[in-house]
């Protein structure tokens, strides 16, 4: 199909929303290698690991050794998502390439998940952003953007407040965060169209889950409303361990798959992806969600069925 000239941008965030969310320990180096083959698939951001302590998530214990072993391959931007202060000196001093602060609308989230209130949170980040003073790149993430599985529905005029906050700290991007996989495509067009139109010249990435079937639909709403980076984890792996059954997020390969089917670029190698899609199950020894893995690209073809008379001759 001929690409109608609209470059999108995928980013890939499995080895650490998704890796914190399993039982088991990957290894470092398995990790390595998978993060590795991840940068030749042509995915334009790949987020790391986590730069917090190794109590509270000791799946992503390793994040020194594996951000500072993995190779750089140019034209991938390399993230690490940093809860405080102490994460940002450790992610500064492994040389990332951004840091991605995270923080919810909604107060009942943000108190479970960090043990904070957001009005904490910000001050927090006006800290980090004076510590980092320009020297990477720093995203903040905004949770419950969509809807919290606590406090239900958030406001519009709520989510307008935290981004402003966040313009004016200086942050270079904001994501909004479908973290419960709350989010509808009505409600994710008027979100979305909302800031565009507000701050024009923010980088913006959408983050969907797909907890009740809605993540590619949600996809497309946000596309249609003018955002073009979108977060997205192989397999389909992740979730959020403080919002209940908010299963894993919009598959890699299956959003590359719908968007380049509609002619989109997505910088994104669809078969490559496959190639390492289908490493996962051996690597978290359970199944993935993911359905292109499964069922093959549009473009796959078969041959004939044998035709057979009547007698199953």
């Amino acid at each position: 199909m001929p690409k109608n000239g609209k470059r999108l941008y995928i980013q890939e965030v499995s080895v650490r929303d998704g890796f914190q969310m399993e039982p088991i320990f990957i290894p470092t180096d398995r990790k390595i290698e998978f993060i590795n083959g991840l940068s030749r698939t042509g995915l334009a951001k790949i987020e790391v690991t986590s730069f917090t302590s190794p109590k509270a998530i000791p799946a992503l214990a390793d994040a020194e050794a594996v951000m500072c072993r993995i190779d750089r391959v140019p034209g991938v931007e390399y993230a690490a998502l940093v809860p405080n202060l102490r994460g940002c000196e450790r992610a500064l001093s492994c040389g990332v390439d951004e840091i991605n602060l995270v923080m919810s609308a909604s107060e009942s989230h943000n108190m479970a998940n960090l043990r904070m209130t957001p009005q904490q949170s910000l001050e927090q980040f006006a800290q980090i952003a004076a510590e980092v003073n320009g020297r990477v790149r720093l995203n903040a993430s905004l949770s419950t953007t969509f809807g919290c599985p606590f406090d239900g529905e958030i406001p519009l005029s709520r989510v307008l407040e935290v981004v402003a906050r966040f313009v004016d700290m200086g942050m270079d991007g904001v994501t909004l965060c479908d973290t419960t996989g709350m989010a509808n495509p009505a409600q994710v067009a008027r979100v979305c169209e909302a800031v565009v139109q507000r701050w024009p010249n923010m980088v913006f990435t959408a983050h969907f889950h797909n907890t009740r079937g809605m993540g590619l639909a949600n996809v497309l709403a946000a596309l249609q409303a003018g955002i073009d980076r979108f977060d997205a984890s192989l397999g389909g792996l992740g979730g959020c361990p403080f919002a209940p059954g908010a299963s894993g997020n919009v598959c890699t390969e299956d959003m590359v798959h719908m968007l380049e089917a509609m002619g989109y670029d997505t910088g994104a190698d669809l078969e490559a992806l496959l190639v390492l899609a289908r490493e996962l199950p051996g690597i978290v020894q359970h199944e993935i969600p993911g359905q292109v893995v499964k069922a093959g690209p549009w473009t796959r073809r078969y041959p004939l069925p044998a035709s057979r008379d009547r007698q199953g001759t």
